[in-house]
């Protein structure tokens, strides 16, 4: 099964490249650069949504699943990207949103004309007085209830995402359509998002503990028999599905991940992972005991679209705030730049498949001093400006060095501001440049196959560095600054320069035994 040891290319089309001049990214501009993937050697990508929509999330608020948004080229942009990728080897993914919809969808419409059997299709309910149903609070801040008339309706994230009422079967028989109708058209799977919270406690009973993780608005057990379903319908077709999936503890995401099941799940446990050896050990410890007794394998992912770039994370010297996924402060770059691109070898050392998202091949920072006047993050918004959200990650690519968008369009603006030091990271640059990051990243997925089997964990005498053994290859990372001394010669990849036998401080270096 090729998706077990694939590395997939995340695409946040809007901000990948801009082929029209609008400032904002687009298909043809994606399918401009598939070459640029093919050379640095990932094996497909995965599209984030790029269906019609209003835009209250980028995206993730669709109003019709079985189109393209011509703001993205439509549907014959898709097609041409398709039949490219393909020829191409490279597989394609997208975005499935079955949680919740647009408002402009038109079963809300239905819905907010007062239709009684369009509102089944959601989550209606009478308020109590003129307070909402429950306490529950969206994910990106403020009330999860909406009112309309004498009915509130319930938003986990943005008012203008309605959730979908999944106990009603005409919600579960809809989107077996949508799959099929995309699995018919080629597409070789999907990404699924917050799987874990199509369905809430029957009852929605207040919430008496902390909002940040509401267990009676997801993870509930009927969720499992949707995901038999739709595994069914992948396999019939030789499909893969992927979920993204927030769930308390590894044991949980690994229900997710039995024979019937999805055939894979994000494991986001390094992205709250500090720079330190037995965290990460303890955490790829984790994965493998609970995730590959199921006969699963462990999806890797060092960053993605709502989290803040690796080199920021790892780079934090002075934390003043923010979760865990997003934290804010004072951030060391060239200190974060050195520790992502040690991260990026050991992760790809790894049994698994990885996703790698665009910008990281690249070594990108994260923006983290936008003008406030130029996010657009519902998270920013419902947070009254106290949460900054992901518009961070989410700024276009820089491709050239100069340039009024550096290469990522001819428009003078683009949709979210690049900040002036962009082109110290462009990836012209860096694909000519020895030793860049994005060669790192070019090698490492040339000299990936090399790791083959279980991984085994090595004595290193130090508890800052961290070896493993996969078939006759060897990973070692150093977590602090002191170089390491391995006496096994040169190395076959170093994401830093040292003696031959020696692994840089801060650096992972690939042996060949």
């Amino acid at each position: 099964m090729w998706w077990r040891e694939a590395v997939i290319y995340q695409v946040y089309l809007r901000s990948f490249s801009d082929a029209d001049g609008d400032g904002v990214g687009d298909l043809d501009g994606l399918r401009a650069r598939l070459d640029y993937l093919t050379s640095l050697g990932v094996d497909g990508i995965w599209l984030n949504p790029c269906y019609p929509s209003p835009g209250a999330d980028h995206g993730y608020d669709v109003a019709d699943y079985t189109d393209i948004d011509a703001r993205y080229g439509g549907l014959a942009a898709f097609d041409r990207l398709l039949s490219d990728a393909h020829e191409r080897g490279l597989k394609v993914f997208m975005d499935l949103v079955p949680n919740h919809c647009s408002v402009e969808h038109p079963w809300f419409r239905q819905a907010l004309a007062g239709d009684p059997a369009a509102r089944e299709r959601f989550v209606f309910r009478p308020g109590r007085g003129d307070e909402p149903p429950n306490n529950w609070q969206s994910v990106f801040g403020g009330p999860a209830w909406t009112r309309v008339d004498d009915q509130w309706y319930l938003h986990s994230f943005d008012p203008g995402q309605p959730d979908f009422n999944w106990r009603n079967p005409e919600v579960g028989d809809y989107f077996e359509d949508v799959l099929r109708f995309w699995f018919d058209r080629g597409v070789d799977g999907f990404r699924i998002d917050v799987v874990h919270m199509l369905f809430k406690h029957p009852d929605l009973p207040d919430w008496p503990h902390h909002p940040e993780y509401n267990i009676l608005a997801q993870n509930q057990p009927e969720v499992h028999e949707v995901l038999r379903r739709w595994r069914k319908l992948a396999d019939a077709c030789g499909r893969t599905l992927v979920g993204e999936i927030w769930v308390p503890t590894v044991g949980d995401l690994a229900l997710y991940l039995r024979p019937d099941e999805l055939q894979q799940a994000f494991y986001f446990d390094l992205l709250v992972c500090p720079w330190e050896a037995a965290r990460f050990r303890a955490s790829i410890d984790r994965g493998l005991q609970e995730i590959v007794s199921t006969g699963a394998v462990i999806t890797w992912t060092l960053a993605n679209h709502d989290v803040h770039r690796a080199v920021s994370r790892f780079g934090l010297v002075t934390r003043t705030g923010g979760p865990d996924t997003r934290p804010r402060g004072v951030v060391d770059v060239e200190l974060g730049v050195r520790r992502a691109r040690a991260a990026a070898l050991l992760v790809l050392a790894l049994p698994g498949s990885v996703y790698l998202y665009q910008g990281e091949e690249i070594g990108l920072p994260e923006v983290l001093d936008l003008p406030d006047e130029a996010r657009q993050d519902p998270t920013w918004f419902r947070s009254g400006g106290t949460e900054h959200g992901r518009d961070g990650c989410r700024v276009p690519l820089p491709w050239t060095a100069q340039g009024p968008s550096f290469g990522f369009s001819c428009a003078q603006e683009t949709w979210l501001p690049q900040p002036s030091w962009f082109g110290e990271f462009a990836v012209e640059e860096q694909i000519e440049r020895d030793g860049s990051t994005w060669r790192l990243h070019r090698d490492a997925l040339l000299a990936r196959p090399g790791f083959e089997g279980p991984l085994e964990w090595l004595p290193t005498g130090r508890e800052d560095v961290l070896a493993f053994r996969r078939g006759g290859m060897v990973c070692v990372t150093v977590f602090g600054d002191e170089p390491y001394r391995t006496g096994r010669g040169v190395p076959v990849l170093a994401s830093e320069d040292a003696p031959p036998g020696t692994v840089a401080g801060g650096g992972t270096a690939w042996f060949r035994e």
